[in-house]
């Protein structure tokens, strides 16, 4: 009786395995084997023993033949089963086609020797074969078989083969399935070899298949072998080769001495079916029949295969099938959705690296404090000697590249109170023009691990496969954890604010170093640091000069005073975690530093908080500083705007409660500054400028004239028609060939020149246009250094004397170029009325009023300017002074005394 089948592979080219279609619930089909009757094929080789010729060609023609398709046959004899599987001895036809015919015809077999009396049908058939020996076909081909080499063993230097071929695509014919992703296939070598090999699909699992008698398979196992054979098996396929089973080590498990691996028993890969259908292990995914295995993500993630998994994940959990019947829904995890009633996306700044995997940001929106912890990262433990080291390392990494940035936050999910671990907002967080992710950057550089999470585990980084794709990066490169170096725990920074004593050892050697690069550990309250020395491995309490911030609470009985909590705040903000720089003046009693805090060089941290109204000036300490007057303005502009500690300011009630005003002409208060005479003019009338030292407009002004020597360098010149006009800031070229910041004084687009004075040193000068350009917006934020000056209390000879030109040259000797002291000791406008002293004249040291101002009266080239300088009566001493120094001109007959007095009769 005539029976019908699917063949479902091809053992040799006389033997079918076949089976029957799927029961109606998709029962799993039975199977059974046919051997053709009366021919006989050669015999395919195993691990033991070798092909016979011309076998695979032989098995090969049948499968291409048959596989796969509908077979009607008939049993003329049972033989015993083969593992409960029947065999049987007959015929078998596709589409009419009588396979044993077909292979006689073809050479592809040979009729056995017969013990019976020959029907029609065998002599037929022994003259197809005839026909078939003497053309020279298959087996009977006298040139007999191609020699090749069939490897039935798994390569035994496995390293070795996959670094020969890893991510070449190989052509393969699936021999055996084992379980529905993992296959035995005899890849086709391009020398022509045949090897064979074991290939879990990349990427996917599926449930295990039972492989001994007795043995139970997992739930649904049999049906995702079933699933792969019907598709794969015998038939031709792509194999891209991509690494082995055993995963990198995991951090600090990789040593040194390792021992070369075993040769492996299975590969892991890709496998695609010559078909628009594609790569198997997506349609097992989506079928639920498999499961996705993260830990594969690093060799599918750059080709998008692993997003191609996920998406097919997707849809079995949407159906619900098989592996996916119990899936939780998946979760809408929308970008604008709330999240306990904030939002799950938005821009902040970050403020503070906690650790390796923890930062706090600020939104920038509602201004709300956050604490994040980077989703599905894992960074080192402190605590661990073995990761010590790289945990610095990470938290530095971070912090380089977040403190005081803008980032972009998305809420993942938010991790639940568990133990002592408090509930966490978990994020991803992107930085930087190109939105990187900052957990893969960390991963990536092997300074974190991706957190291996729980099979059906949602609450995941959205990008978590990339993050598992960097991770495998980093340990292939042997980078950070995954070196396998045993790198020291770093070593405790010294603590020279411990005590007074040790503080004060180290005041004068900072001094003269001037700025120190620092970092800002800890702000303990506004005006208060811990400060970290990276060059020497120091750490220092820092308090500001000139300033004091209100205090802030230390433990729960104490109370902080008004602004205390805002002032801290404010500071932690703005430079906590910051690189800064630092400036010592002097050790306090308990071992801290008093001195400045730069951020970006120019961003005085005292002056910053004045100004906010988040502290006050500390007059004592403030007058010494070469800023206090920067310090002041800070404070009388936060007064006038009543910021902060200043909210309830009444400028009326404190003048009522000071000593009554001075007058216009009163004396000013002692404010003695670092300057350098930096122009002498004598045209339209004698006047100078200064540059005042050691403040932050100075230090500003030599970065600044760098940047705008190397800008002028490329500047091309200007539009045609270009003309400058009166008070403008522009770039002129100077006498000496460089180029400085001006301004125009006048213009003529006649002679095509301008009177400019420069604004950095005060001197002035007539510019041809060719040599004028538009002052770049980036150099205009800084102001003028120069200053205009005159002497204070004193005019020089007049022009019209014969001694004038002797003062002026006096007077350039004495000041021009020198580093000198300066009093302000009254204020006309802009111009400063100045008293001018010699730092290395000893008489100062004791006399006050020892000046340039009275030494050039002494030497009869200067006047006591009654009607210029009013203010003169205010200050009685001086006054007194110079009275003497101008007796002493007469009697020596001095300058312009030298042929009698000639004081003019005011």
């Amino acid at each position: 009786m005539a029976m019908k089948a699917i063949v479902k592979s091809v053992i040799s080219g006389d033997s079918l395995l076949l089976r029957g279609s799927p029961g109606p619930q998709g029962q799993i089909p039975k199977e059974r084997v046919l051997h053709l009757a009366d021919i006989q094929a050669p015999r395919m080789g195993t691990a033991s023993r070798d092909d016979e010729d011309w076998a695979f060609e032989s098995r090969e023609f049948l499968r291409a033949l048959a596989v796969g398709k509908p077979v009607t046959f008939t049993s003329t004899h049972a033989l015993p089963p083969s593992d409960d599987v029947p065999r049987d001895i007959g015929t078998a036809e596709i589409n009419g086609v009588d396979l044993a015919s077909e292979l006689l015809k073809n050479g592809w077999a040979k009729l056995k020797d017969l013990k019976r009396d020959p029907t029609d049908e065998d002599t037929r058939k022994r003259e197809i074969e005839a026909e078939a020996r003497a053309a020279g076909k298959g087996i009977w081909n006298p040139h007999g078989p191609k020699a090749r080499a069939t490897n039935y063993m798994m390569p035994t230097d496995s390293q070795g083969f996959l670094a020969e071929y890893k991510g070449q695509p190989i052509d393969g014919l699936v021999e055996q399935v084992k379980d529905g992703s993992t296959l035995r296939i005899r890849l086709l070598m391009p020398d022509g070899d045949h090897q064979f090999v074991n290939i879990a699909l990349a990427g996917v699992r599926c449930p295990r298949v039972a492989s001994k008698q007795g043995e139970a398979s997992e739930q649904w196992g049999e049906e995702a072998k079933f699933f792969t054979e019907s598709r794969l098996l015998q038939r031709y396929v792509k194999v891209t080769l991509l690494s082995l089973p055993n995963a990198a080590p995991t951090p600090f498990q990789a040593g040194a001495n390792a021992t070369a691996p075993p040769p492996a028993t299975i590969f892991i890969g890709t496998v695609s079916v010559l078909h628009p259908a594609g790569n198997v292990a997506e349609h097992l995914v989506s079928a639920g029949l498999a499961r996705v295995v993260d830990w594969h993500a690093g060799m599918l993630a750059s080709s998008g295969g692993m997003e191609r998994l996920r998406a097919a994940e997707k849809v079995a959990k949407e159906k619900r099938a098989y592996l996916y019947a119990n899936a939780p829904a998946p979760s809408a995890k929308s970008n604008g959705a709330a999240l306990n009633g904030s939002s799950r996306s938005f821009d902040a700044t970050v403020i503070r690296v906690w650790s390796a995997d923890q930062i706090s940001v600020v939104d920038r929106e509602t201004g709300k404090e956050r604490r994040l912890q980077l989703s599905s990262t894992r960074g080192p433990r402190p605590s661990d000697p073995k990761q010590a080291y790289w945990a610095q390392e990470a938290r530095e990494f971070l912090r380089k590249r977040l403190i005081g940035k803008h980032v972009k936050v998305h809420i993942d999910f938010i991790r639940p109170r568990e133990g002592e671990f408090e509930e966490r907002e978990c994020a991803t967080v992107r930085y930087g023009g190109q939105n990187l992710n900052i957990a893969e950057q960390l991963i990536e550089k092997g300074l974190a691990t991706a957190v291996r999470h729980k099979r059906d585990d949602e609450d995941r980084s959205p990008e978590y496969d990339k993050l598992m794709a960097a991770e495998q990066a980093a340990a292939a490169e042997g980078r950070g954890l995954h070196s396998g170096k045993d790198m020291p725990a770093p070593k405790q920074p010294l603590n020279i604010s411990e005590s007074a004593h040790r503080a004060t050892t180290f005041v004068n050697g900072f001094k003269r170093l001037g700025r120190i690069p620092a970092i800002v550990e800890y702000v303990a309250a506004g005006s208060r640091f811990k400060i970290y020395l990276p060059k020497d491995n120091q750490v220092l309490t820092l308090v500001l000069s000139g300033v004091r911030a209100p205090r802030t609470a230390r433990n729960a009985s104490e109370s902080s005073e008004p602004y205390g909590l805002e002032s801290a705040e404010f500071a932690t903000r703005r430079y906590m975690q910051r690189d800064v720089e630092i400036e010592i003046h002097d050790a306090d009693k308990s071992g801290g530093f008093i001195g400045a805090l730069y951020l970006n060089k120019t961003e005085n941290a005292a002056i910053t908080l004045v100004k906010e109204g988040l502290a006050t000036v500390h007059p004592y300490s403030a007058d010494n500083l070469s800023w206090a007057k920067q310090l002041y303005d800070a404070e009388d502009e936060a007064k006038q705007a009543k910021r902060n500690i200043w909210k309830d300011y009444d400028e009326a009630a404190e003048q009522a409660t000071e000593a009554p005003a001075e007058d216009a002409n009163g004396p000013l208060k002692t404010e003695y500054l670092d300057v350098i005479i930096s122009d002498v003019r004598t045209k339209p009338h004698f006047a100078f400028s200064i540059q005042i030292l050691n403040t932050e407009g100075i230090a500003s002004l030599e970065q600044l004239m760098r940047e705008f020597s190397l800008h002028h360098k490329t500047v091309a010149a200007p539009a045609a028609g270009f003309v400058p006009r009166a008070g403008d800031l522009v770039s002129a070229k100077f006498s000496d060939g460089q180029w400085y910041r001006a301004r125009v004084r006048r213009a003529s687009p006649i002679k095509k020149e301008a009177e400019v004075t420069f604004i950095d040193y005060g001197n002035q000068d007539t510019v041809g246009f060719s040599d004028i350009r538009p002052l770049d917006p980036r150099f205009r934020s800084l102001p003028g250094q120069a200053h205009d000056a005159r002497l204070s209390f004193v005019k020089l000879v007049p022009a019209e004397s014969e001694y004038h030109e002797e003062a002026v040259d006096r007077f350039r000797q004495l000041c021009e170029g020198r580093k000198l002291v300066a009093n302000i000791d009254h204020k006309e406008g802009s111009l400063l009325h100045l008293r001018l002293i010699d730092p290395t004249n000893p008489a100062v040291a004791h006399d006050p009023y020892e000046s340039i101002n009275v030494e050039l009266v002494r030497e009869g080239l200067a006047t006591v300017d009654k009607k210029g300088c009013r203010y003169l009566s205010s200050y009685p001493a001086m006054a007194k002074k110079l009275q003497e120094a101008i007796t002493t001109a007469k009697r020596d007959r001095a300058g312009m005394f030298e042929f009698g007095d000639v004081e003019e009769d005011d």
